[in-house]
């Protein structure tokens, strides 16, 4: 596909004439606000390397309110405007004044390195506090205090690090001449991409000493957010009341470079086809995001071997790797990066070219932040979207991340001291939530001031805390009425973007208005769909099976406060060795047919059971042998280095292990020696929604190894066979029983691993 390009300023554009003033403005009130413009503007040329550049009028309007008025402002455009330059063009400005630091709470350290990089075009002298930077803390501190920075950039999650927040940011704050909340739709439970974090600065703006400006700045905010945005920016005084009228500046949604398009296509294997057919085709280089990390790391790695210049971008990814992946798409070394969301705000390049979509974010809002990424500087990008069946499921396990229900909310809150500090590994022995979600947890009840954060872990604070019952179902039927949204998007028959800008709020979007750029439209030339051959040569990339099963090496701390008398390293003598699965559940190619196998309910809620499907049997045996460790010798020598074949037996799925467990035995031509199984009065299924230490707790206690099962071994080594694993505790306690009976060695398999 050829698209004609050609590079374009993506930051501030020449705009129209400054507005005049009422007649009954002084005369010197006059000059003084052009002679403001004109220094802004002086800064503008620095910051974008052209002497041609001028304010827009409402990038004017927002520094004109920051440094003449010390007001507060929000200002909502999209991505590309310009709104680093207000808060840029502003610090200039004050600075010159005699104003302190400018304070920046920016969420990714992509953003940071961009933003420092565009303050030192404008002469401004800009640092940045992270996790990465450690060891400098102390030397940019000192720099603040002698006045040698002018702009600090730290994230959210900074606000709450004990040493800063008691000691760093209250003299900051004092001192700030500009405090800039960038993608402040973050703040908002409405929000796309709520942060906990986020919401401890409604506590820094409540004590900012009077007359500091605040400047907030987001793309992707529709009306709800921006409202939710706007009256926290206009609290102040610890009573929480709103006392500042917030200035808030809101532009039109609409791209002219952005051609947008759906691709409904069957199946993982043709839309992953279509990618290694299409990309080629496209000019320039874009992102192509996937909505979970396995996907993206096979996408990537079934691209690579098609030929094409990709790489993929999670957040597995080293912080390091990041960086010079970053650069790589910047100066266009790589075709695409594969990506999760954890490339998304603040990566800036003007002349990115495609953004694809390989599943559907579950918001509207969410998908615009992304997709905007593309045609900031060139005449035409497109946004391609191929959604799977699979999304919902996504979508789904997402949402089940939510914040807890209450009476896991109180467990927390009684097991914490007031005095003695519990840190989040200690807490897990009380709490039955995954360390995600509780440390999420602890977040919010930080910021809602019923915990704190302090040296060594948590403590309560002793305040009264109310759960809010109400409010997150609201949130969570929100996050429903998005995804809605976005399966109405995919089964558009009218213009595409009419229907973003018109579910996003956009306030200059006028009746009847059409893009004319949009496939529905008629305005996007993509590639056919995929020959047969195409198709049958990716799916046979995706027909690849095996993935390794980490083996658990140490027990959780503090499990003797829950009466489980394990600590420390896993004793060598009762180890596994590293096991085997066909494939994650969260990915792509087997992924699907597992997901569906184990995944699957009934009416009821139960889960669906049978005989392991036929080519989930063949994929099974091709991992056994392929497993180089189950096999001594070669060719006609080779031998299994196994012998026998031991299940772990499933309340849920009982006929499925009964099949699975001894057919791959009778595959391997070796004794099924029976069963690890739930003790006598503990038949009922074990949960998979908690922490390590109370998963381990609950298998601990509930798994035994059946005499029978004993009396057969006969010190043999052992192919242990489960449907699958998550937190590793039910394979890792079942070897332990097989190698303290004797079992010289237990290799672990299971169907999936999620």
């Amino acid at each position: 596909m050829s698209v004609a390009r050609r590079t374009v300023v993506a930051m501030p554009e020449p705009s129209a004439s400054p507005e005049v003033p009422h007649n009954d403005a002084p005369a010197s009130a006059m000059l003084s606000d052009a002679s403001l413009r004109a220094e802004g503007e002086g800064a503008l040329k620095r910051l974008v390397g052209r002497d041609d550049a001028s304010l827009r009028e409402d990038q004017w309007r927002a520094i004109e309110a920051l440094v003449a008025r010390h007001a507060r402002a929000l200002v909502v455009q999209r991505t590309g405007w310009g709104k680093s330059a207000v808060y840029f063009v502003a610090t200039s400005l004050l600075r010159a004044r005699g104003a302190g630091p400018t304070i920046i709470v920016s969420p990714l350290l992509a953003l940071m390195r961009d933003q420092i990089a565009a303050a030192e075009r404008a002469g401004v002298k800009a640092a940045t506090v992270n996790s990465t930077n450690i060891t400098e803390w102390d030397e940019i501190h000192a720099a603040i205090r002698a006045g040698d920075i002018d702009v600090l950039l730290c994230s959210p999650e900074r606000l709450n690090n004990p040493q800063f927040r008691d000691e760093v940011l209250p003299q900051l704050a004092a001192d700030a001449g500009l405090v800039v909340i960038d993608e402040a739709h973050c703040i908002s439970d409405w929000g796309h991409d709520f942060r906990p974090d986020y919401r401890r600065i409604r506590t820094l703006l409540t004590e900012l000493p009077t007359g500091i400006p605040v400047l907030a700045t987001t793309a992707t905010a529709n009306s709800r957010v921006t409202a939710d945005v706007a009256e926290q920016l206009g609290l102040s005084g610890h009573d929480g009341v709103a006392r500042e009228k917030v200035l808030v500046l809101r532009g039109e949604l609409d791209r002219e470079s952005l051609h947008m398009a759906v691709v409904p296509l069957p199946d993982p294997a043709t839309r992953v086809a279509w990618l290694t057919h299409a990309l080629p085709q496209m000019d320039g280089s874009g992102i192509i995001y996937c909505l979970t990390v396995s996907a993206a790391e096979e996408v990537a790695s079934q691209l690579r071997t098609a030929g094409l210049e990709v790489a993929a971008y999670t957040g597995r990814t080293d912080s390091a790797e990041r960086e010079n992946l970053e650069d790589d798409l910047k100066n266009n070394r790589v075709k695409a990066l594969v990506a999760t969301s954890a490339l998304g705000m603040g990566f800036d390049k003007p002349d990115l070219a495609f953004v694809i979509h390989l599943g559907a974010p579950s918001s509207p809002i969410a998908y615009y932040q992304q997709v905007g990424r593309a045609g900031r500087g060139v005449d035409q990008a497109v946004a391609v979207l191929l959604p799977g069946r699979e999304d919902q499921a996504i979508w789904d396990w997402f949402g089940a991340q939510s914040f807890p229900a209450e009476d896991q909310v109180r467990t927390t809150l009684d097991a914490l001291d007031s005095v003695k500090p519990m840190s989040v590994v200690a807490l897990e022995t009380q709490v039955d939530l995954r360390r995600g979600r509780l440390e999420a947890m602890l977040k919010v009840l930080d910021v809602d001031g019923a915990v704190t954060r302090v040296k060594g872990g948590w403590v309560t604070t002793g305040q009264d805390w109310i759960y809010d019952q109400e409010r997150y179902a609201r949130v969570a039927a929100a996050r429903e009425a998005e995804q809605r949204t976005m399966l109405d998007y995919e089964a558009l028959t009218t213009c595409r973007m009419e229907f973003l800008r018109r579910v996003l709020d956009d306030p200059e979007l006028a009746e009847g208005w059409a893009c004319g750029r949009c496939d529905i439209c008629g305005g996007v030339d993509l590639p056919d769909p995929p020959d047969a051959a195409a198709i049958e040569t990716a799916r046979a990339d995706m027909d690849r099976v095996g993935v390794e099963i980490t083996a658990r090496r140490q027990w959780p701390s503090g499990l003797d406060r829950i009466g489980i008398e394990l600590r420390g390293r896993i004793p060598s003598g009762e180890q596994a060795r590293p096991g085997r699965a066909v494939a994650r559940l969260d990915g792509l190619g087997w992924s699907g047919a597992l997901r569906d196998l184990l995944e699957t309910r009934d009416e009821d809620g139960n889960y669906i059971d049978g005989e392991t499907p036929i080519p989930l049997r063949g994929a099974a045996t091709r991992v056994l042998d392929e497993w180089d460790d189950l096999w001594t010798g070669a060719g006609l020598t080779r031998s299994r280095s196994i012998e026998a074949v031991v299940g772990v037996k499933s309340t849920t799925r009982p006929q499925l292990m009964e099949h699975l467990a001894p057919g791959l035995a009778r595959y391997l031509e070796i004794p099924f020696a029976g069963w690890i199984a739930p003790a006598a009065g503990l038949d009922e299924p074990g949960r998979h929604d908690l922490n390590s230490a109370q998963r381990l707790a609950i298998v601990a206690r509930r798994l035994t190894l059946e005499a029978s099962t004993q009396a057969s071994l006969g010190g043999r080594s052992v192919l242990l066979v489960d449907d699958y694993t998550d937190s590793g505790w039910t394979l890792t306690v079942a070897a332990r029983l097989l190698r303290q009976a004797g079992a010289p060695e237990v290799y672990p398999f299971a169907l999936g691993v999620r």
